[in-house]
């Protein structure tokens, strides 16, 4: 064994050698693959950050070339092929220094940054590099207008003051106003066609017309135009001021028309401009998410320095442990030898041991084990105690084994008879849940009818609603006749007082007419006594008192008429003041029959509630009725599965009882001490019969004495009761068997065998 150990320990020792160097190999390749990613990664980060940094001058020096500046053409065509080749890199990889292409991921950024540049950037940088040469003129172009632009605007105010002099015409006034505001318009278009400041395209547009037209004004001052309206200017001095502006404005308009015949390449080198200066943003953006994801992938890729340090490690941990195991070799060596001899002499005694336990195995309970100095000498010690204690648990299995068979029987005869009294009781059970389904159904029947009356009563409250609404629609009705009434008889009563006035007027009239008659009878006195003079003024008398007179009998008739009026009126209003307190008296009995339906309402919905709340209680007990039902089913079944129950625990019962028989035929076979034997002798079969037979005589009467005399009396045992006391009776068999210590089953075998498995055992 020790040569095995020995051995063992070798092999264990070249396999931690091997790991450690390959511990060692896996730091050292760990740390190249590390090392060269690295440098890779810088590399990779490098041409990231020098991309960064283009897209942003990209955009500059496009807008410092279309400013004219030859330098920034060259350096915007040194960004355009230094950041193709740097995504060129990034995207495949650099042979030169070994860089590998970039993950997945990274290449998906990548394309993203590379497709946008393909789609506008590049482009747009190559058309501005095409337009290097026209943006150059289109800028010389744009100097000569400056340096002519000035000179110009002081001619055409010298040509107004001279006009304003000369007192020229209006017309002549506002043209060289109209010159004035057009040469800065000119210029203005100029360098917005040429720089894109402003709106290239409305400059683009209308440069052409100003132009066109300050020419037609020049010539216009010069010879006249009778289409604009402008007058030949005669002054020699204004004509000169002309002719510096003509020399001035053919400079520019040379250039002008140099500058509108590119426009359309201008403004195509703006849109190339503007397109750089919003790509760059996003290819700067784009950029960056490619530096992140990259950096990202550099966290997840198999070789870190940190498995470098990890193996590395462990390769000096095992080797320390090596040296730890080496230097304690030669001590473990020696233990080995002095361990092997303590077995060999631990084996012997053991072997001794079981050749004593040999007649313990065939079941003889009468030996004792020699107890010695050796190793087996506890274990000899333990083995006779174990003994002793196996004797008194075998006279404790005979005792036990004839009561639990005394107390089957008993408990046997107990179950059955619960048996027969759970069957009774199942079909009385059965009858009272027939007769409560039937007082159930009856209920329901009462419930309907209750129901059907609700609606009944329910109908008989909205017709008297209807009827209360209909009373109070007439009373509101006659409330409003009595109203109109009330208003027509105050109309009539002031219809009676204008015609009071109407008589007193007409009382008035007829007293003038009475007093004109006299007039007119004194007047025809003076003119009878006045002769042949006064005949004229007679016959006016005369017209005057017919007047008169009609004027009375007028007024008599309408006093007469107004009296009739007076007396209708009187009358009227007596008639409304009858119909008012007849609408008053009906509105009164509306309002009382009104509230004899208010009352027949309530007493209605009284009803309903009332016939509601007996219908609930019906519907209430129905379900209580067949809640009872579906618990007397319930209780039914209880009763069938105690009944299944007592009759499997009598089996069961049975067949405990056969255990117990068979339990002290196996303990038989024991061989015990002399003394001992003769007290826990196994009983006779004669004698266990007739404990038998005493024990469950007794339990039977014990049990008959607390049963019901009457059949009728077990159907009201309740199942919950016949479950608890045949729990009781379970309960009392397994606490009774738990208090028995059990031996384990040893099977019997030959001794040699034994013998031999234990010496295997022992090694």
């Amino acid at each position: 064994m020790a040569k095995s150990s020995g051995t063992t320990s070798n092999k264990l020792l070249y396999v931690l050698i091997v790991v450690v160097l390959a511990l060692l190999a896996a730091a050292i390749v760990n740390f190249f693959f590390v090392t060269q990613r690295a440098a890779h990664d810088e590399e990779f980060l490098g041409y990231a950050a020098e991309a960064a940094v283009i897209s942003q001058s990209v955009s500059k020096n496009a807008q410092l070339a279309v400013d004219g500046n030859r330098e920034a053409i060259q350096r915007l065509y040194t960004d355009r092929e230094r950041f193709d080749r740097n995504l060129d890199r990034m995207r495949r990889g650099n042979p030169d220094t070994l860089l590998p292409a970039p993950p997945r991921q990274v290449r998906q950024e990548l394309s993203i940054v590379e497709d946008r540049w393909s789609d506008t950037g590049r482009g747009a940088a190559q058309l501005l590099l095409d337009q290097g040469d026209m943006i150059r003129r289109s800028h010389q172009s744009l100097e000569i207008i400056d340096e002519n632009i000035g000179p110009l605007q002081n001619s055409i105010e010298a040509l107004g003051d001279r006009l304003l002099e000369i007192n020229a015409g209006a017309s002549q006034v506002f043209h060289q106003g109209r010159m004035a505001q057009l040469a800065p318009r000119i210029h203005q278009w100029s360098v917005s066609l040429v720089t894109g400041s402003g709106d290239p395209g409305v400059a683009q547009r209308r440069i052409g017309d100003d132009n066109a037209f300050f020419g037609r004004l020049v010539r216009g001052f010069q010879d006249g135009d009778d289409s604009l309206g402008v007058e030949a200017v005669a002054d020699s001095e204004a004509q000169s001021i002309l002719t510096d502006i003509s020399v001035y404005y053919g400079r520019i308009n040379d250039e002008v028309s140099r500058i509108e015949g590119q426009r359309a390449e201008l403004l195509s080198v703006h849109r190339a401009n503007s397109a750089l200066a919003e790509i760059s943003d996003s290819l700067l953006a784009g950029i960056r998410s490619v530096e992140s994801t990259y950096r990202r992938s550099i966290d997840d890729r198999m070789f870190s320095a940190t498995y470098g340090y990890i193996f590395g490690g462990l390769a000096l941990l095992i080797l320390a442990v090596l040296i730890y195991v080496y230097v304690l070799t030669s001590d473990t060596r020696k233990a080995a030898a002095l361990q092997q001899e303590q077995n060999e002499r631990n084996q012997e005694a053991i072997l001794r041991l079981l050749d004593e336990l040999g007649s313990l195995a065939d079941g003889d309970l009468t030996v004792q084990v020699s107890v010695t100095e050796d190793i087996t000498g506890a274990i000899a010690d333990s083995i006779n105690y174990a003994v002793d204690a196996l004797r008194e648990l075998v006279v404790t299995i005979n005792d036990t084994a004839v009561r639990v068979d005394a107390t089957a029987q008993q408990t046997r005869a107990t179950a059955s008879h619960l048996a027969e009294a759970s069957e009774h009781q199942s079909s009385e059970i059965t009858s009272a849940s027939r007769q409560i389904q039937e007082m159930a159904e009856s209920i329901e029947q009462v419930s309907e009818n209750a129901e059907r009356s609700t609606r009944v009563a329910q109908q008989s409250v909205e017709i008297a609603h209807k009827g209360g609404d209909a009373v109070r629609r007439t009373i509101d009705g006659m409330n409003n006749i009595r109203e109109n009434i009330q208003e027509t008889s105050k109309r009539i009563k002031r219809l009676g007082e204008s015609s009071q006035e109407i008589g007193d007027i007409v009382e008035l009239i007829n007293d003038i007419a009475e007093q004109t008659n006299i007039l007119a009878l004194n007047a025809a006195i003076q003119a009878s006594a006045a002769g042949e003079a006064g005949r004229g003024f007679a016959v006016v008398a005369d017209e005057v008192q017919r007047l008169a007179e009609r004027s009375g009998n007028a007024t008599r008739q309408i006093e007469a008429l107004v009296k009739t009026i007076q007396t209708d009126t009187n009358e009227a209003v007596i008639s409304m003041e009858h119909s008012t307190s007849g609408v008053v008296s009906g509105a009164r009995l509306a309002e009382n029959a009104g509230e004899a339906l208010d009352e027949i309402e309530k007493v209605s919905n009284h009803i309903a509630t009332l016939i509601q709340s007996i219908s609930g209680a019906a519907r209430q007990q129905a379900q209580a009725a067949s809640d009872v039902s579906r618990t007397m089913q319930v209780i039914q079944e209880i009763t069938s599965q105690t009944h299944e129950g007592t009759t499997a625990t009598a089996d069961n019962i049975g067949k405990l009882a056969a255990l117990a028989t068979e339990l002290r035929k196996s303990v038989s076979g024991f061989k015990l001490p002399g003394k001992q034997e003769e007290q826990t002798m196994v009983m006779s079969s004669e004698d266990v019969d007739q404990g038998e037979s005493e024990a469950l005589e007794d339990g039977e009467m014990a049990s008959l004495e607390d049963m019901p005399e009457d059949s009728d009396d077990l159907s009201s045992l309740e199942s919950g009761d016949i479950e608890d006391s045949v729990d009781e009776q379970e309960g009392g068999l397994d606490e009774f068997v738990d208090e028995i210590d059990w031996p384990e089953d040893d099977e019997a075998g030959d001794s040699e065998q034994k013998r031999q498995r234990d010496t295997e055992r022992v090694d």
